[in-house]
């Protein structure tokens, strides 16, 4: 059977981060590939109309992560903290994420990718995760290797994230700075760290919309982290198997 085409969201070639954000993607792409995807990249600023073509071709999107979002794409004004905006990127992936979801098109979110799913359905963001209710140290990087484990995660029951992985504690590694604050109407909270911040959202009534704060990217040698890309892939090789019936 044909594998199933798999779009993966970039970021510019001017980010200040971009070396680990190319290391990151690299990671996704072997994840992708490892769960029997084809994974492509998806050019980081595109018209809305581009977006939309672009989407109706795949079979899934990945929403890889980045930049901070624009604060005033949910309502708040910027605070120091906040850096590497990228206007173009933050529009083109609104759009996307808008069209997944109205079309039932599979997508995965990861960090930044999650937030920004969040924000797109109507939900904000606390700009530095220091300053949610009770929140602890989520900031291992730099200083940390990207796969140091630096807190677990409780998985919500009747979730993707519990039928993917099959158990209900997930150790995590943690590279954010900001953490989702108001989670968006029809999307639920599905894993939260032990000092109660967000880590995993799920789109409602939708076949696989889930994000997740942690780069399971970065663990692929844990074999719940390929999991994850497992359980992606198989929501949108169903997808494909569905179109080819239709």
């Amino acid at each position: 059977m044909k594998r199933p085409l798999i779009g993966i969201t970039t970021h510019s070639a001017s980010d200040p981060i971009r070396a680990e954000l190319d290391t990151l993607v690299d990671g996704i792409v072997t994840g992708i590939e490892r769960a029997g995807g084809l994974p492509v990249l998806i050019p980081y600023n595109l018209p809305d109309a581009a977006v939309r073509a672009i989407a109706a071709t795949l079979d899934g999107v990945l929403l890889s992560g980045g930049g901070d979002i624009d604060p005033a794409r949910y309502g708040a004004e910027r605070e120091p903290e906040t850096g590497g905006i990228d206007d173009g990127r933050d529009r083109a992936e609104l759009t996307l994420i808008r069209t997944l979801v109205d079309e039932a098109r599979p997508f995965f979110g990861i960090c930044r990718g999650a937030q920004i799913v969040n924000v797109a359905l109507g939900g904000t963001m606390h700009q530095e995760v220091s300053r949610a209710p009770g929140a602890d140290k989520h900031t291992f990087y730099p200083g940390y290797p990207d796969d140091h484990l630096a807190h677990p995660v409780q998985i919500a029951e009747e979730s993707h994230l519990s039928r993917i992985l099959g158990k209900p504690i997930l150790s995590v590694n943690s590279l954010h700075h900001q953490a989702m604050g108001k989670i968006a109407a029809g999307v639920r909270a599905t894993a939260l760290a032990p000092d109660g911040v967000v880590e995993a959202i799920e789109v409602e009534d939708h076949p696989f919309g889930v994000g997740v704060q942690w780069h399971p990217e970065a663990m692929l040698h844990h074999p719940e982290m390929q999991s994850l890309f497992d359980g992606f892939v198989a929501a949108c090789s169903r997808r494909y198997v569905d179109n080819l019936k239709g």
